[in-house]
């Protein structure tokens, strides 16, 4: 697998012209006006001052570079390590070792005395999954390869023990030292210039905390958490201290911005890049023998928790969106972790997938409802935190459960239609009134003639996703991951690129901040690398959101001699495991049978047999009618939806210049939507306008007229 960024190999700036829409935002996530007010300030202080990216001028002036041996991939192993592999390679070393929840526990030999074997000195952890390791006495890290060669030196040698230089004192390129000095001193002038709120003046002060809700958090808590404010952009600085020396190694800043709605959306951003470094916020705090810990999904909800009940409680530096192995080893000394990541949908599924990670046995969750917010809300509200964590659930569940277990979850789908429905898409809105969102745990099959752009447009659906914060793994086995990577850029940047060069770099550096990620296969491949591929990433980046392109050019002509549609089948049933297991939504697109050109695809059109249909819980169509003298026009068609049976067909558009498809603008049909599974007749168009003329009844027995004007005008052909 790799990122976009090893694609880029030329030096590049961070350029305030090229900012748009609010610079480069790592999140954005909004809340409805709170209790306590702080709309009515926000537009005051956004007069006053915009983002800090753009009121700071040391924000602006970060280097990125690339150097011209960057690696074409991320570190991923040609044949996975498992946990065995890992125990019998220790033991063949005579290496002691514990077995921990998610990571394995040995002497640390990056010291001396690497030879003591009290409790004290297991202090390397090793991660079961991948073999990565953490000295937590050196903070020397390195990968499973890196360990076995420093043993192998060890055994060689014939010493105990190794200097942590020997890992620490690999050399820099001169770019990634400048950039890294750089990012860290910026950091450090942030953190500087920024004050403690108690040193505010009075009505200062209550005004941000007003602003950040945070007004019943006392000036001690915040001061034992190190939280300052920067007045030169009104925002909050989250320090991230170095677990070993409480040296910092960077921080969080959040802003907040008034909304035409009333509500306030807060932005964060974070120096270093979150590729560079992370760290948990107040792990300084968290003493060696804590034995519980409270995980929140943002600073403020920890500064809650921990004022109200005094636990130990740390933030996750990335949300909801991913809990990266690297912080694992620093949760290990904990008997019970408690997640209370949020008070809706989104944070309860982020809460049972980060579960799955730390280990179930120990991990507790707080289920969002209207009596359980978000602790920040909570303490806003005057609510007891300390019953909210004891009424906290357990994550291992037995195999056998009855109504009473599942009550509650019933209750909370039924009280969050809206959230439990999905990610709604922002560049397909009448898509959303059909599939009403794109959720984890689903297979969704998609399929079109030949040249019709199915390549084309799963990627800007995957786009809109991914810019959501919807982690993505792209499978691309029929065009190469550069020509897919530019397809993409273009529809971020809904322009033509060649024409705009020096543009480049400012649309690459927000393109490049997106949870993006390629599988480096082509062509043919065995079913089980491309699946320990996709568990790798699940683990390794909370993967929520896998494409498949295409189904019959990963299965290749492997196996000619056995029936290929029992292959075909085999992999449909590999890929739907995977989607439930993993809670992680696969998009699977296959290629229809030969049919004539005049004739509209149906479900029966996907290759194979009809278990894709059968198993898929969306079906979506790219329909395509061919015209003599112009570009075809397309529809997309919704003809399975198994979340609530909603299916339609509405009209797209392609532009040629930005890759895009689109609807049609106003005043041409709009969408078709077919309620019921057979036999129940499509419902009409909505009514023409008074410059409209009205067009007939669709009729639901003959599909091929449902479509007669749906997509009005010339449209360009999408490249597949």
């Amino acid at each position: 697998m790799w990122r976009f960024s090893s694609l880029l190999k030329r030096v590049a700036r961070l350029r305030q012209a090229g900012l748009c829409s609010g610079g480069p935002l790592l999140h954005s996530y909004s809340f409805p006006p709170v209790r306590c007010g702080p709309a009515r300030f926000a537009s005051l202080w956004t007069a006053c001052a915009g983002p800090p990216w753009t009121q700071f001028p040391g924000l602006l002036q970060l280097c990125r570079t690339f150097k011209k041996n960057a690696k074409s991939s991320l570190d991923f192993p040609e044949t996975p390590i498992t946990v065995t592999d890992i125990k019998q390679y220790l033991r063949s070393r005579e290496i002691l070792f514990r077995d921990g929840y998610s990571c394995l526990h040995s002497p640390t030999f990056f010291r001396a005395d690497a030879a003591v074997c009290e409790r004290e000195a297991f202090t390397l952890f090793i991660d079961k999954t991948t073999g990565r390791f953490l000295c937590m006495e050196t903070l020397v890290e390195g990968s499973w390869e890196d360990l076995q060669d420093c043993v192998e030196v060890m055994h060689r040698e014939g010493c105990s023990s190794l200097s942590p230089d020997v890992l620490l004192g690999y050399p820099e390129s001169p770019e990634e030292q400048e950039e890294r000095e750089t990012q860290l001193g910026e950091a450090r002038r942030i953190y500087s210039t920024a004050l403690p709120l108690s040193e505010l003046p009075e009505e200062e002060a209550k005004l941000a905390k007003t602003m950040f809700a945070i007004g019943r958090v006392s000036n001690a808590t915040l001061k034992r958490f190190g939280v300052r404010f920067l007045r030169p952009t009104h925002s909050l600085v989250f320090p991230w201290f170095s677990p070993r020396d409480a040296t910092l190694r960077g921080v969080k800043l959040l802003s907040a911005c008034s909304e035409a709605s009333g509500g306030v959306t807060y932005h964060d951003i974070t120096i270093p890049r979150p590729a560079a470094y992370l760290n948990l916020f107040g792990l300084p705090l968290v003493g060696r023998k804590d034995a519980e810990v409270v995980l929140t999904g943002s600073e403020v909800d920890a500064l809650a928790v921990n004022q109200a009940t005094g636990l130990p409680c740390l933030a996750l530096p990335r949300g909801v969106s991913s809990l990266p192995p690297v912080l694992l080893p620093y949760l290990e000394q904990f008997k019970r972790i408690t997640l209370w990541l949020g008070g809706d949908m989104r944070a309860w599924e982020a809460s049972k997938h980060f579960s799955r990670k730390l280990g179930l046995r120990r991990c507790w969750l707080v289920r969002p409802g209207e009596q359980q917010p978000r602790p920040a809300d909570a303490l806003t509200t005057g609510r007891n935190l300390g019953h909210i964590l004891l009424s906290a659930i357990p994550a291992l569940h037995k195999s056998i459960v009855s109504f009473r277990q599942l009550r509650d979850d019933v209750y909370g789908e039924l009280a969050n239609v809206e959230q439990v429905s999905g990610v709604k898409w922002a560049r397909f809105p009448e898509l959303n009134k059909i599939l009403k969102g794109h959720r984890k745990g689903e297979l969704t099959v998609f399929t079109g003639p030949t040249g019709s752009g199915k390549t084309t447009f799963i990627s800007e659906c995957a786009l809109d996703l991914c810019m959501q914060g919807v982690s993505t793994l792209w499978g691309s086995f029929e065009i190469n991951n550069v020509r897919l990577a530019k397809i993409m850029l273009k529809q971020f940047a809904r322009q033509r690129l060649e024409d705009s060069l020096q543009e480049y770099d400012t649309w690459a550096d927000k393109f490049e901040d997106l949870p993006l990620y390629f599988m480096t296969f082509h062509g043919q491949q065995n079913i089980k690398t491309v699946l320990d591929t996709m568990n790798h990433a699940v683990y390794l980046y909370d993967i929520s959101h896998v494409v498949i392109d295409n189904l019959q050019f990963m299965m290749g002509q492997e196996n000619v001699s056995v029936d290929k549609f029992a292959v075909q089948d085999q992999i449909i049933g590999a890929f739907r495991t995977f989607a439930t297991n993993s809670s992680c939504h696969v998009t699977l697109i296959i290629h229809p049978r030969k049919e004539e050109d005049d004739k509209e695809l149906q479900t029966a059109s996907i290759f194979g047999s009809a278990k894709a249909s059968q198993e898929a819980d969306n079906v979506l169509i790219l329909q395509e009618k061919k015209l003599v003298s112009s570009p075809g026009r397309r529809s997309l068609q919704v003809v399975k939806n198994r979340f609530d049976g909603d299916v339609g067909i509405f009209p797209l558009e392609f532009d040629k210049a930005s890759l895009t498809f689109s609807a049609p603008p106003r005043g041409r049909n709009k969408l078709r939507k077919l309620k019921g599974d057979k036999g129940e007749s499509a419902e009409a168009p909505e009514a023409p306008g008074p410059t409209e003329k009205a067009e007939k009844p669709a009729k639901a027995a003959k599909p091929s007229k449902a479509n007669k004007g749906s997509a009005g005008g010339k449209s360009q052909t999408g490249s597949e």
